[in-house]
């Protein structure tokens, strides 16, 4: 499709990646930066150049799929300065608004059309999600703590901890340098039972690549001692059983080559 309709053959095919990212459960990155995960603020930012993500469809597809509202909403006022005198974007925009998991999406993208996509509703809707980032993340990072001070306090069980835990750090959009260390610091603690430590590396795997990337260069480097030594013993275990299931993966019929985790051995061995 031309790129005079306002979209292009290389906005479809990052399009593709998106929904696909959405599917596997893996994070959305910034184009060409793997090690780098997509933030709202990077999509309110409109100074920089988010390449094949600057196109209407994969915006399209994270202000409808997204399943956190600030990541959605900042889709919205990338995707919305597109739709002036674009008909067809300005269906995709009205079609998001129809199919959108979020109230406040719909919400906006209504401001937005009502006002003919003027700059001023979009510099508006773009305001008011940059208030509405911060505040969740605010919001977020409170309730880790009152998570924390509940399992320091003996009034959670370790593995419902680690759930939420888990739970929140996705859901709060957090930065993979603030993710790791949260992790790290509950992986170092000598406050933390060994239990929860373990509890929390089975669950290594969900955490982003820029995260465990962070975890074992943060744990190789840390002073030796007896529990530092087992949580070494524990990742470099886990790394290796990453190898060999990609591994046979690779040597399996239809292997894509598209697996990211390539380079998670990084200090470990």
């Amino acid at each position: 499709m031309s790129a005079q309709f306002g979209i292009s053959k290389d906005g479809i095919n990052a399009a593709f990646q998106v929904k696909e990212s959405y599917r596997s459960g893996e994070p959305i990155c910034v184009p060409g930066e793997q090690a780098r995960i997509l933030l709202p603020e990077h999509l309110i930012n409109i100074d920089l150049d988010l390449t094949d993500f600057e196109d209407p469809l994969p915006l399209a597809l994270m202000a409808t799929r997204d399943p956190e509202s600030p990541m959605a909403l900042a889709a919205v006022t990338r995707l919305s300065p597109k739709a002036k005198d674009q008909k067809l974007v300005a269906g995709v925009c009205s079609l998001v608004g129809e199919a959108t998991r979020h109230p406040l999406v719909k919400r906006s993208i209504e401001l937005i059309t009502e006002n003919d996509f003027s700059p001023k509703a979009i510099a508006f809707v773009r305001t008011r999600t940059s208030h509405f980032i911060v505040e969740t993340r605010r919001q977020y990072s409170k309730a880790l703590k009152t998570l924390l001070r509940a399992l320091l306090d003996g009034d959670m069980l370790p593995s419902e901890f680690v759930n939420q835990f888990i739970q929140l750090t996705e859901a709060g959009n957090l930065h993979s340098d603030v993710r790791q260390k949260l992790v790290t610091s509950l992986l170092l603690s000598e406050h933390v039972r060994p239990g929860i430590k373990f509890l929390m590396l089975e669950h290594f795997n969900s955490f982003p690549l820029p995260t465990r990337q962070g975890i074992i260069q943060a744990v190789a480097h840390a002073p030796d001692s007896k529990h530092i030594d087992v949580l070494k013993e524990e990742l470099r275990w886990i790394v290796s059983h990453e190898k060999q299931k990609r591994q046979i993966e690779k040597r399996s019929p239809g292997f894509s080559g598209n697996l990211s985790p390539q380079s998670i051995s990084v200090g470990v061995h």
